[in-house]
């Protein structure tokens, strides 16, 4: 696979599928940025990786005015669901060159987009350069699991990776079958991961975008602190997961949630200057 072509999957899966929920969206996008809805309105704000633009939608209409970047066809898709915002606009550009003012932004957001990169830090570290001094930065990255589960995600992947879209389509549609069995998609979702979304397109798209990308790449939350430190950002904070509950802390804690994050939320130093 060459050039742009990992990124094909992305704009299929956005463009096809209708996932979108206000409710569960705007809980979502507060849980992984640390940002509530009314701290938003005059902001300017940078989705970074916006996908088919939900998050965009729920910051255009708490008021900020909003860009989008995504490097994939799925900009077609946020354009399409914020067409209603006239503040909010979109960009399809590579987000390690973005064609926008370094040190532009209030708020940055990017959330399950920067490990399907062939290099996670690089788009990290190029991403911060928007912020501006005093803004803030929300990151959201899959977190690394136990190593039997990542030998298992290997191995499944090496071969999804090489399916054609519409044979992985089928086999995802048995996954989303699973995932509304409900004693299934609470053990064997933990070793094979697959959607258990209460919506059945949901549990689709889900697993056809873990299973599709070529780069998938699982971090740490000490790797991703050391990143905001050394890009120049302060009072940084690991953002919990957005369900609660004694036994699913534990396994979240303990690395064994398939799909869960490392999410990390951070203020720019206000003396960092613009970097080179």
């Amino acid at each position: 696979m060459t050039g742009d072509q990992h990124l094909a999957s992305f704009g299929r899966q956005w463009n096809k599928y209708e996932v979108a929920h206000d409710d569960e969206d705007r809980a979502t996008f507060q849980a992984k940025t640390g940002m509530p809805l009314d701290s938003l309105k005059g902001l300017r704000v940078l989705d970074a990786g916006c996908g088919g633009g939900r998050y965009s939608k729920v910051c255009g209409e708490a008021g900020a005015i909003v860009t989008g970047a995504d490097h994939s066809a799925a900009v077609a898709k946020a354009r399409q669901l914020c067409s209603h915002l006239p503040e909010v606009s979109f960009v399809q550009a590579d987000l390690k060159r973005l064609p926008l003012e370094p040190a532009s932004f209030d708020f940055v957001f990017s959330i399950g987009v920067m490990h399907h990169d062939a290099d996670t830090k690089s788009v990290f570290d190029a991403v911060a350069q928007m912020v501006k001094p005093g803004g803030r930065y929300s990151v959201w990255l899959y977190r690394r699991n136990q190593w039997w589960q990542e030998s298992i995600n290997d191995a499944l992947r090496n071969r999804t990776t090489q399916m054609a879209p519409e044979q992985l389509e089928r086999w995802c549609e048995w996954g989303a079958w699973l995932g509304g069995l409900p004693m299934i998609n609470k053990t064997a979702n933990k070793v094979v991961n697959f959607s258990a979304h209460p919506n059945r397109e949901n549990r689709v798209c889900d697993t056809f975008d873990w299973f599709a990308p070529q780069y998938q790449y699982h971090h740490t939350v000490a790797e991703l602190r050391d990143w905001f430190q050394a890009a120049g950002f302060v009072d940084m904070q690991e953002l919990p997961p957005e369900k609660t509950g004694p036994l699913y802390r534990w396994v979240y804690e303990h690395n064994l949630l398939i799909g869960s994050g490392v999410n990390v939320t951070g203020t720019k130093r206000v003396d960092s200057g613009v970097p080179a």
